[in-house]
């Protein structure tokens, strides 16, 4: 089974006080964070409103769930995101009396384990339904921790055949079960070395192995394939039987071991120059020129030793090619990939730029939720980090203020390079007008660690402000249209107005963000003077206040009635092209821009 880009802790969930004592016992055994409902329980770490509303986010944030509550109750609240079973976080039910424990769905993606384990804390029956663990009493799919299954494709079929009467032989002691007679037997093969494997031989490789790697920069990395390949094959192991790759945190950016890890579904963990120096002494193949260079003497036998620890041994000394090297260190016990934040050294750091939308849970993206539920910890200005509500509860958080975005970004890509998942909240979407063209600018200029400069970055879109505010006006952005910030503290004023007279010129539907400041009041009326020179008086423009917030304020004006006193930091400034139209319906005005269709089918006409 590949690992994860990260694990997330599971949430117990508690509705009522009848169901209270039990979640606590759930939630102290297990050590899990307890959210409750805000009027019927007490004491909880984290509060919520609406039970339904909070378990849909929890689970669309990829949060397993185990809910001390009636099964229909959590059924209800992720129903409309079910979508792939593979990719859906556990979802279990516990009764208000502790006595019987349903996992609803995530079966073989530890949903049943985790049943199991509240059943054995709470003495309550696991009301487990997956086939293979009523006929068994495991899942073939899910072996031990330190164990991967080859053939995954394979476990439906030989489980169906199993149960169709099929006999079973195993070879090995991995599920301690017994044979049983039958024609046609479904093997479970248990190996470190390649097997033939197919839907009546399931092979399970125990993960006792670590790559452990070198490479010069930019090294191809086909070639680092080809060598590890020759080094498993020497030493008679199959792929499924590594369990890591290792090497110098020098070369946590390295393509060719990153395309390696993904390659092999395992996860790359890194050392210190000072760790590996540390092994020098177990080290077949010790080196002065690489002491004199980084500060060991070895990476690839040295990361190998060091990863599958202390009591681990060199299955194949360093292989060199021209650019890249490569030892297998074996551990006399098998390694827990699963979880690789449990294993020496450390990851490779990520931050995750993070679009919020303008706050409220049904603004923000799946994508976003799960990359806030797999972080590590947060950082953003406080008041975005609190608008994550329930998402941010238990998570170490880093707030700075408004006017602290170049110590923010900083701050957060040295704190990844540590080997953290870190967040950096924004609101909207973290490309515009936010702090993601600060965290690339930081890392163009290399005025960072070396560590930070070798963090993974990626970024979770989000609803911007124009989108928010022409979804709530109709279709004002149904033609060509552009952003301009109004804000002059980082760009000339001059620049601000020379752009302001292109869009008008050029007829765009506009979206002006940053309109006014307390101490800034009249780039906006400037700008409308300007655009009153190409559009009509009448040109409908849409003042969107505080978007998608409960105080949310919407407020439609002819361009020539702009009043810069309506207008606020929180408001976004939508201006029509001259095409645009403001329409008087039942419901309320609407704004659209349109884009010719209709008189193209005229002419056609």
């Amino acid at each position: 089974m590949a690992v994860t880009a990260a694990s997330v802790t599971p949430v117990v969930l508690c509705i009522n006080a009848s169901g209270q004592d039990t979640a606590r016992r759930v939630a102290k055994a297990l050590g899990l964070p307890l959210h409750g409902r805000a009027d019927r329980t007490s004491g909880c770490d984290v509060e919520f409103a609406n039970v339904l509303d909070h378990a849909r986010a929890l689970f669309a944030a990829g949060t397993p769930i185990v809910g001390v509550c009636a099964s229909g109750i959590l059924i209800r609240a992720v129903a409309p995101l079910l979508a792939d079973k593979r990719l859906e976080p556990p979802v279990l039910s516990v009764s208000d009396d502790g006595a019987v424990v349903v996992p609803l769905l995530g079966g073989h993606r530890g949903a049943n384990r985790l049943a199991h384990e509240i059943s054995a804390a709470l003495q309550a029956r696991a009301a487990v339904t997956t086939a293979g663990d009523l006929a068994l009493g495991v899942a073939l799919d899910m072996p031990p921790a330190g164990h991967r299954l080859a053939n995954p494709e394979d476990a439906k079929d030989a489980m169906a055949a199993i149960l169709a009467g099929a006999g079973l032989r195993p070879e090995g002691a991995l599920f301690d079960l017994e044979p049983r007679e039958g024609a046609d037997p479904v093997s479970l093969v248990v190996s470190e070395t390649p097997q033939e494997a197919g839907p009546k031989r399931l092979v399970y490789h125990p993960q006792h192995y670590v790559l452990g790697l070198g490479c010069a920069r930019d090294a191809a990395p086909e070639d680092l394939w080809a060598l590890a390949q020759e080094v498993l094959a020497e030493a008679g192991i199959a792929p499924g039987a590594v369990a890591a790759l290792a090497s110098v945190d020098l070369k946590a950016d390295e393509p060719a071991m990153l395309a390696l890890a993904e390659r092999l579904g395992v996860p790359l963990r890194l050392f210190t120059p000072a760790e590996l120096e540390a092994e020098a002494a177990r080290l077949a193949n010790p080196s002065d020129v690489v002491f004199a260079e980084i500060g060991c003497h070895g990476v690839s036998e040295g990361a190998a030793l060091a990863l599958a620890g202390p009591d681990a041994v060199l299955a194949v000394e360093k292989r060199k090619g021209a650019t890249v090297t490569c030892a297998l260190a074996r551990a006399p016990q098998p390694i827990d990939a699963e979880h690789p934040d449990a294993l020496p050294g450390r990851a490779r750091g990520h931050l995750a730029l993070v679009g919020i939308g303008p706050g409220q849970a049904d603004w923000r993206t799946p994508e976003a939720s799960k990359l806030v539920a797999q972080a590590d910890e947060l950082v953003g200005y406080g008041l975005y980090i609190d608008l994550l509500g329930p998402l941010a509860a238990g998570k170490p958080r880093h707030d700075f203020p408004l006017g602290g975005e170049t110590e923010r970004c900083r701050y957060a890509l040295e704190l990844a390079a540590q080997g953290k998942r870190v967040a950096l909240i924004c609101s909207g979407d973290a490309g515009i007008y936010a702090m993601g063209a600060l965290v690339f600018e930081l890392l163009d200029k290399g005025d960072l660690s070396d560590a930070a400069m070798r963090v993974a970055v990626s970024s979770a879109p989000g609803v911007s402000a124009l989108q928010g505010a022409a979804a709530r006006a109709g279709a004002p952005l149904g033609h060509d249209f552009c952003a301009i910030s109004l804000s002059d503290l980082l760009t000339p004023r001059d620049d601000i107005l020379r752009r302001i007279k292109a869009a008008a010129e050029g007829d765009f539907v506009i979206a002006f963000y940053n309109p006014v400041s307390k101490t800034r009041r009249t780039l906006l009326a400037e700008a409308r003077d300007i655009l009153l020179k190409h559009r009509p008086a009448d040109c409908p423009v849409l003042l969107a206040t505080s978007l998608g917030r409960p105080e949310e304020h919407l407020r439609y004006r002819p361009l020539e009635a702009l009043e810069v006193d309506e207008v606020d930091m929180l408001t976004v400034v939508l201006v029509g092209s001259s095409q645009s139209r403001q329409v008087e319906r039942g419901d309320g005005p609407a704004m659209y821009t349109p884009r010719g269709y209709a008189k193209k089918h005229a002419g056609a006409a």
